[in-house]
């Protein structure tokens, strides 16, 4: 758990210390349950990406964080990064010496400690059910006596702002009292995430006039609640705060916490001030993936600067002016946060946009009008079929690759198929339903027939395809389906509608995604299917036939 720096030193007006609450306030978020095993598979990340903190959790409180610090007393070596206890201010009526939560933050030996206080007297009176005199002694004993103890401390001062708006000489106290009493930075929370960013800026320049710039650093903690938790969190730097906490992805309970990702990208690159410590902007998308594999969550295409489709362009006229000059219509080059742009092709496409989606491939088509004319015409006419390629690369570049060529990449001959659902009673008389599919291909100069079972006929079908396909190609089990989503076209027709299946495949390094359409769910389904394995095998360097 070592640090080779000393990353909370407050070291010029353009540095931000960014503190990182993905594993205790992001983990809050509803249906995320993150085991030590993943806390402790995180941090190394959090600390590779160059955050000042990183919050473990709250040990004496939570068996699992307080294993999380034993371990990570011997299992983590950060390079960059200080981990930070969280925790409570002692008990009313009571010393901090004496309470065995704080006691339990002194245990985990983290080096720096991140206490919770009441600053708005309403909560003091109503939740704590004390005076406000002994809230205010409540912080300055814990703080002092953690100080005591070789800790930094960082005040997390809960529903700041609303309690300014209500009683703002109570609120103000709170700050300058754990100031007074040795914290090192206090962060004004928007626990109910309600602020709007004129009212943030308001506030932390009033706290701001009330305290000592060169020896206390304010920090902001903001919920997204309102949809402003970045905004705020940049309201309050430009106020003064050189401390801002949030999360990787947003994470966090409600509608989340400050996505860490934006307020770095954002601090950094529009302002110019200092964040990650070793300058790893150019990693927050590899990073923010890598996590959000772990946490099982799907990342947001359209979150900013890091999603899939931050730097995607769909229109023509967008593509136009690219590919003259991308910065005509990009905020920012994507690879300085490790994205990439994305060429969408649609029915909106033009023949700039199926250009520079073709470089993007790899495939240079500069001069080549023929194609171009070609592929733009079946990109409109299958879009109006219900084709969808925008969502579906892996599908639009055999289509491209058939245009170039002359022929589509081919691995095996279909001969037949078919899926079947039993539904019928088992020996103890529950109706059971029992999917299996049979598959007739030609691949590797014989005929393969092949029956698979699975849960529904689409994965019965996948089932069969693959083993008919395994003695031929042994590659193919290294490709995965990984997701799957259905659409009913023109849904006022019922079940006669058109289906689009689009479904996304994965070799364990790279994913992509085919599309399907059918006049039934089979149907569609095994275009995607064959799409998907082909163009798996294609980039695997297998040779087609």
């Amino acid at each position: 758990m070592s640090t080779t720096t000393t990353p909370a030193d407050n070291h010029g007006d353009d540095a931000v210390h960014v503190y990182d609450t993905t594993l205790r306030d992001g983990a809050q978020q509803e249906g995320m349950n993150l085991t030590v095993a993943d806390k402790l598979a995180i941090a190394p990340l959090l600390d590779e990406l160059g955050v000042t903190f990183i919050e473990g959790g709250w040990p004496g409180a939570i068996p699992k964080d307080t294993e999380f610090f034993a371990r990570a007393t011997k299992d983590l070596d950060l390079k960059h990064a200080e981990l930070a206890a969280f925790g409570a201010t002692r008990k009313p009526g009571t010393s901090a010496h004496h309470d065995t939560q704080v006691r339990a933050l002194i245990d985990s030996e983290a080096p720096t400690v991140t206490l919770v206080a009441k600053s708005d007297i309403r909560h003091v009176e109503r939740a704590l059910r004390t005076t406000g005199e002994e809230n205010l002694a409540m912080i300055a004993d814990t703080v002092s006596y953690l100080v005591g103890e070789g800790r930094r401390v960082v005040l997390d001062a809960e529903h700041f702002f609303d309690g300014y708006q209500y009683d703002p000489a109570y609120a103000l106290r709170a700050v300058t009292t754990a100031f007074e009493a040795g914290a090192e930075v206090v962060a004004l929370c928007d626990t109910n995430g309600g602020m709007l960013p004129e009212w943030v800026h308001e506030i932390v320049s009033a706290v701001r006039a009330e305290t000592d710039p060169g020896r206390h650093v304010l920090g902001m903690h903001a919920h997204n609640d309102s949809g402003c938790a970045v905004a705020n969190s940049m309201a309050a730097v430009s106020a003064g705060a050189r401390h801002v906490q949030g999360t990787v992805n947003g994470y966090g309970e409600r509608t989340g916490n400050a996505d860490l990702m934006a307020v770095v990208a954002n601090l950094d690159l529009k302002l110019g001030l200092r964040t990650l410590s070793n300058g790893g902007l150019e990693e927050v998308t590899r990073i923010a993936h890598a996590i959000s594999e772990i946490t099982n969550i799907a990342p947001f295409a359209r979150q900013p600067y890091i999603g899939a489709s931050a730097f995607a362009h769909k229109a023509g006229l967008h593509a136009s002016a690219i590919r003259i000059d991308p910065d005509l219509y990009q905020h920012i080059d994507p690879r300085k946060v490790g994205n990439d742009m994305r060429m969408l092709v649609s029915d909106m496409a033009g023949r700039a946009s199926i250009e520079l989606k073709g470089r993007e491939l790899g495939f240079d088509l500069t001069g080549q009008s023929d194609v171009l004319g070609r592929v733009t015409s079946r990109v409109k006419d299958a879009e109006a079929n219900g084709y969808t390629y925008d969502a579906a690369d892996a599908s639009f570049e055999l289509l491209l690759r058939e245009e170039i060529t002359g022929e589509r990449p081919a691995y095996f001959r279909t001969e037949s198929w078919r899926a079947i659902v039993d539904h019928s009673a088992g020996p103890d008389g529950v109706m059971r339903d029992v999917a299996e599919a049979t598959v007739k291909i030609h691949a590797g100069n014989q005929r393969v027939v092949s029956t698979g079972e699975g849960n529904g006929p689409v994965n019965a079908l996948d089932h069969a395809l693959r083993q008919a396909l395994a003695t031929a190609y042994p590659q193919i089990e290294d490709i995965e389906l990984i997701d799957y989503k259905v659409r009913l076209l023109d849904s006022a027709h019922g079940t006669d509608a058109i289906t689009r299946v689009l479904i996304e495949l994965t070799d364990g390094h790279h994913s992509w995604s085919t599309v399907g359409v059918g006049a039934n769910l089979l149907e569609a389904s095994w275009e995607a299917l064959v799409d998907g394995l082909v163009f798996g095998l294609l980039h695997a360097g297998v040779e087609a036939l």
